[in-house]
Order: structure tokens, then sequence, then C-alpha cells
């Protein structure tokens, strides 16, 4: 009895770290592609702030840091979260919302968090863009680098559906031609992490 019990709770911490989302599908990439990527994934150091303005930041950090804690408890860790999400995104151009409604269906804000195709971490990155883009160095689960593979990525998407962001996320979700995830997506988006605030960001008109 006492064996069948340790091997329950193993197999359900083993289940609880297993994200249900799909994954980016491999595609050769032309060689200017593959450097222009290279480049975007590139490590530069990030600023305290991705704001313009350090009110706006306190009033976006409370609000979401106020959603996310359901998710993420421990405040200090849900405020470096969120200034992470905020600078990768607005850097690649991408709505920090959208970007958040992204990674609670990939992976409900979980770091480990492994799907059966084996994508990793946050926003479920295949591990083969480290070896298109990346350096073998790079670690998937580190919370900087998942979220610029996957904003570098999505912004890939966005470009080559020219702007249409539910084929772009279908591509994320290596689920083309359908829009059962976009729309999962996008909902989350509206009834969990819309932002009516006015928050001025690093990049001009980010994207949805």
């Amino acid at each position: 009895m006492k064996k069948f019990l340790v091997f329950a709770a193993l197999s359900a911490l083993a289940s609880s770290g297993n994200a249900l989302a799909g994954a980016q599908i491999y595609e050769p990439l032309k060689a200017d592609v593959r450097t222009g990527l290279q480049s975007e994934i590139a490590d530069q150091p990030a600023p305290s702030t991705g704001f313009s303005d350090s009110i706006e930041a306190q009033v976006w950090l409370v609000d979401m840091s106020r959603r996310l804690q359901r998710h993420i408890s421990d405040p200090k860790i849900r405020e470096e979260f969120l200034r992470t999400v905020h600078y990768e995104a607005t850097r690649a151009g991408l709505n920090p919302q959208l970007l958040l409604a992204l990674i609670e269906v990939e992976s409900r804000f979980r770091k480990f968090a492994v799907s059966k195709s084996g994508a990793r971490g946050y926003m479920q990155v295949m591990p083969f863009w480290v070896d298109l883009i990346g350096r073998k160095s790079d670690k998937l689960f580190n919370l900087r680098t998942n979220l610029r593979y996957g904003c570098v990525i999505l912004r890939h998407y966005l470009a080559l559906e020219k702007g249409d962001i539910a084929r772009a996320l279908a591509r994320y979700n290596g689920s083309q031609g359908k829009s059962h995830y976009a729309r999962k997506v996008l909902d989350t988006l509206h009834k969990t992490w819309r932002y009516d605030g006015k928050l001025t960001t690093m990049e001009k008109n980010p994207i949805a």
C-alpha cells in the first residue's frame, strides 16, 4: 500500500508539469531569415523597466500581479516575471497582455512545463529552435531565454502571415488551418488579461 501511494504521488507530480498545448512545427529557414532571427535571439541586457512612465508601470504591475496571483503566489517572483514579459513582448512589438494570455493557454504559467511533443517552459518552445537560431548553451527553462525565443518565434509567424494574429497563433501552436487555439488565446486575453489603462510601451503600435 505504501509503495502504491508513493508511486501515485510521483505520477501526479510528473503529470503536473506536462503541458497539453501544441507546438511549433519544424520548417527549414532561408539563410537571411535564420540570420535575422539569430540577431533577435542574441542576448541584450534588460533594463530595470521597459516602461516609459514609472507611474504607468506601477499601475500595470499592480493590476497584472493581482490577476497572476492565483498562478504565481510569490510577489517578488510575480513582479520579475511581469517585468520580463513586458520587456520581451514590447521588444518584439507584441502586446504584453497577449503574451500573458498565450502563456496561460500554453503552460498555465509553469516554468518547467513539458508537452508530449517536447515543447518547454512558459511559452512551450520546441528545442529544435535552439539548433536553428540559438546557441547550445541556451536553456529553454530560463525565464528570459524562454520568453525571448517565444516572442521572436511568434513575431516571425506574424510576419509570415502578414500580421494576421489568428493565423500566426495557429502556426505557433502547430495547428495551421484550425481556429480553436487562436480563439482560446484571444478569449483568454479578453476575459482575463485585457487592460484598459493607458500604457505607453517601448515599441510603437504593439500587435494585438
